[in-house]
């Protein structure tokens, strides 16, 4: 797969079949659309294209908001080219590109820069300035452009529409299996292992300290049955996300306890996936207590069907 952060830097002989947003997540809504686009660049001999936003446009219609996403960009890259895409467009959402009304996006990019032949779009996309772009506005540009247009219907689990907002909704709950679900995939996070406080060490719970990217969405506070990818392996793992209350923590801290796993890992980068919710952050009244718990949590992780 091919990535651009300019148009000027891409140039090729053949025609695009293209979808574009923000593609957070690339969850089943948004592997339905690369699919169709896969499908549509094989029967048509065209190569297919995403054309996303990097960093969210949000950021920069509300740079104060503090918007966590599901996904960072290396993340993202690797999603895309996994379902097969061939080019990858990464756009900075500068104040040139915003102020393009919908139709000269059309015409400017898509079409003169990007020599687009179809066009995919998302059930509820709009695009340009004030939103001024939609499939209305494609249906009556693609006769005279000269391409075609498709709009995607919504992909449904349990009579619900998938979405970025509905995913991130779910593991702020901590709803993981739901989140899963809408994903396809087991929603991760990943991370340099730093020095912490050791104090795992000395009840024989010894955890590494992830310390994630700030962009990156973490789920609800509480403790996880997770899989960890490390240095090639994969374990099982309880996972706890919270300030670590019992000895009147403050920091919030991201921490992964490795089953049948003794190893020196700091400053190594890991992967931890999530598969399931053990419980809330809790205050327990001391040590003892708190190891009775963690070894409830570990039975229950071994016993997990992985």
């Amino acid at each position: 797969m091919k990535v651009f952060k300019n148009f000027t830097d891409y140039s090729s002989q053949k025609p695009l079949a293209l979808s574009l947003g923000m593609f957070d997540g690339v969850h089943l809504g948004h592997k339905s659309i690369i699919d169709e686009l896969t499908q549509i660049g094989t029967e048509n001999n065209l190569e297919t294209a995403i054309l996303t936003f990097w960093p969210h446009p949000r950021f920069v219609f509300n740079p104060n908001e503090d918007l966590k996403l599901l996904n960072t960009l290396e993340e993202k890259k690797q999603l895309v080219e996994k379902y097969g895409i061939d080019n990858l467009f990464l756009k900075e959402f500068d104040e040139e590109f915003r102020n393009l009304t919908g139709e000269e996006f059309v015409r400017q990019i898509l079409v003169d820069k990007l020599n687009v032949k179809y066009l995919i779009i998302g059930y509820d996309h709009s695009f340009g300035k004030n939103k001024s772009g939609n499939f209305e506005l494609l249906q009556k540009l693609s006769k005279e452009l000269g391409f075609e247009v498709e709009q995607m219907e919504a992909i449904n689990i349990h009579e619900n529409n998938i979405s970025s907002t509905k995913v991130r909704n779910a593991l702020l709950a901590g709803n993981i299996q739901e989140a899963n679900e809408m994903l396809g995939y087991s929603y991760s996070v990943s991370g340099t292992v730093v020095h912490g406080k050791k104090i795992g060490r000395t009840i024989g719970y010894p955890t590494a300290n992830i310390d994630t990217e700030s962009i990156k969405l973490l789920p609800k506070k509480g403790a996880y049955i997770v899989e960890v990818f490390v240095k090639g392996n994969q374990y099982k793992g309880m996972l706890s996300i919270g300030t670590n209350p019992t000895v009147n923590g403050e920091k919030l801290t991201v921490e992964v306890y490795i089953l049948d796993f003794d190893e020196d890992i700091y400053d190594e980068k890991i992967t931890v996936s999530f598969r399931d919710f053990l419980h809330d952050e809790i205050k327990f009244e001391g040590l003892d207590k708190l190891i009775e718990r963690l070894d409830e949590d570990k039975k229950i992780t071994e016993e997990f069907n992985f």
